[in-house]
């Protein structure tokens, strides 16, 4: 019984502290930092799913997460190679 609320509360610190670390956190400025604090925040989610065994909610969350991060960092890569201030 208790290792599913270690496994929820885990996963609301993790967002918790990966949302404070993409908005305040330090090395802000680089966009590859914040996107690997989002990701921080992104995994403590999926352990919130994993509690409650929302399987295809966790499958999908999943998939979302992986194109949306390799089109954030397309995005970046390519904002860099046209020499936009970021």
């Amino acid at each position: 019984m208790l290792d599913i609320y270690i496994w929820f509360y885990t996963g609301v610190a993790l967002v918790i502290l990966g949302g404070l670390g993409t908005a305040i956190g330090p090395g802000v400025k680089d966009p590859i930092v914040r996107t690997l604090n989002t990701e921080i925040a992104a995994v403590g989610v999926s352990l919130i799913f994993l509690t409650y065994n929302h399987t295809i909610a966790l499958l999908t969350y999943i998939a979302a997460t992986t194109i949306i991060t390799m089109i954030l960092l397309r995005a970046i890569v390519r904002l860099e190679e046209v020499g936009a201030d970021l």
